[in-house]
């Protein structure tokens, strides 16, 4: 999923970025079959836009989205119109409008896939690791769908660890 690529360009952990230039946020996009050029400022708006989803997916783990992430996202999802394209089949499909270029296509693909996961049920499992030095964002594929940790081997064992080490 789309969401899911940009949230995980960055790794807090080992402090590497992989947007740090408009040609950076290019070749991600071209990733994705999107042809599209950013300005420094583009780039700016993506990498809030970035964190804020991650905020999204961290919510699905039963904690608040932060009001300023809220506003960024209302921010951009409003400047990225889709719209629906119907089959001659009967099929629906939410699509990008076509005329959007920069920001506005990118995150207009990115509500696209998002409108795709809440209608197919996927999209409250993807979450982001409840470690603040983590926050990767990965697809809880957990039976109850109640996973906090991108991996308990590593995020979650530390945890643990923490909360032992606290009670004694």
């Amino acid at each position: 999923m789309l969401v899911q690529d940009l949230a995980n360009t960055v790794d807090l952990e080992m402090e590497r970025d992989q947007l740090r230039s408009p040609g950076d946020l290019a070749d991600f996009a071209a990733v994705h079959r999107l042809r599209l050029t950013f300005t420094a400022e583009d780039l700016v708006e993506i990498l809030e836009f970035r964190e804020a989803l991650r905020d999204v997916c961290q919510a699905h783990t039963g904690v608040e989205v932060p009001a300023a992430s809220g506003v960024v996202l209302d921010r951009l999802l409003a400047q990225a119109p889709l719209r629906l394209v119907l089959g001659t089949d009967g099929s629906a499909v939410v699509q990008p409008a076509a005329e959007l270029i920069g920001v506005s296509a990118l995150t207009a693909r990115m509500a696209a896939d998002i409108a795709a996961a809440v209608v197919d049920g996927t999209w409250p499992r993807l979450k982001a690791c409840g470690a603040d030095t983590c926050r990767w964002v990965y697809y809880d594929r957990s039976p109850a769908g109640r996973s906090r940790w991108c991996t308990m081997a590593i995020c979650g064992s530390r945890n643990k660890m923490r909360q032992y080490r606290a009670r004694t």
